[in-house]
């Protein structure tokens, strides 16, 4: 199978990538290196690499594919909120242009939707039917907004069958080839950790997170891109724990003497996130199983190596 991955230097991307590599598929995967990093590529053994935006890559892709997998945006919100106007061009304009060029070669297209669709959310579990509570100019409306707007030009292309398009909605996930300077949660508490420095935490701590291992994710959106559904789909853990809670047990699985740090919580922070998977589970039999000391010890494992290079 031809695959084509924007995004493929990134954490999911380059993840996403090996799992096709391996299983024989050719993978021609795009980036810009915007966030994304360049020894995220260096395993990647046979990819057919494009240094490109995705906005203006379209001519460069080939006229043959079977599967595209739109992952290309800044992800983590220190990011987003660094390259406001690329994270919102890359989400609207690169998905249409994407979803054009897989109407022409007859692709299907995997968008890689988000939990931030939900802002912060008056229901728990969020069900993909459950509307979200997002506030449209805050500081991260950049992400949040761009991402429902690229689910609004997916829906269209589904309802009028102009392509075959699915939407993933994707829950906080984690693993090696994490950036370990990106400002996510895990990684901030693990290289805090390792590094024996306080472990910051925004807020009280007691708002709530679920945190996937990204074995889990790729298996998932495969899933996804092999079936026919049209989403949205969350993929994510279900198992919700605090901030301070996951903060214990990465002190306790790094074995480090750090402690927390408490600052302010940032603008329009969400005070919980837990998915709803029981559509993952009936349509696409995927639920994840990699618990959460495995996967923070493979994690920690990685970032000690990483932040030593």
């Amino acid at each position: 199978m031809k695959v084509i991955i924007t995004g493929v230097a990134g954490f999911i991307g380059s993840s996403l990538a090996k799992a096709h590599l391996d299983q024989g598929d050719e993978v021609i995967g795009v980036d810009n290196f915007c966030t994304g990093k360049q020894r995220n590529l260096d395993l990647l053994h046979g990819l057919n690499f494009i240094n490109a935006n995705i906005v203006d890559c379209i001519p460069l892709l080939p006229e043959t594919a079977e599967m595209i997998y739109h992952f290309a945006s800044p992800a983590s919100p220190e990011k987003y909120m660094a390259q406001a106007l690329n994270t919102m061009e890359v989400n609207t304009t690169g998905t249409l242009r994407l979803l054009d060029y897989s109407r022409r070669v007859g692709a299907r297209l995997v968008f890689a939707s988000t939990s931030e669709v939900y802002g912060d959310p008056l229901v728990s579990p969020q069900h993909e039917t459950y509307w979200g509570n997002v506030n449209p100019i805050g500081p991260r409306s950049v992400y949040d907004e761009a991402k429902r707007f690229g689910e609004t030009l997916i829906a269209h292309y589904q309802r009028e069958r102009l392509a075959d398009a699915a939407i993933v909605r994707i829950f906080n996930t984690y693993g090696p080839n994490m950036d370990p300077y990106d400002g996510r949660v895990v990684s901030n508490f693990i290289r805090q950790a390792l590094q024996g420095k306080p472990l910051t935490i925004y807020g009280s701590g007691e708002q709530t997170r679920s945190f996937c291992f990204i074995d889990d994710l790729v298996r998932g959106i495969q899933a996804l891109g092999k079936s026919n559904i049209l989403g949205p789909i969350n993929l994510g853990n279900p198992e919700e724990r605090t901030l301070l809670n996951l903060a214990s047990l990465v002190i306790e699985t790094t074995n480090s003497k750090s402690t927390l740090e408490f600052l302010g919580l940032p603008e329009d922070d969400p005070k919980q996130r837990r998915p709803d998977i029981s559509q993952a589970r009936q349509l696409l039999s995927w639920e994840p199983e990699v618990d959460i000391v495995s996967g923070i010890t493979r994690t920690a494992d990685w970032i000690s190596l990483a932040i030593k290079d």
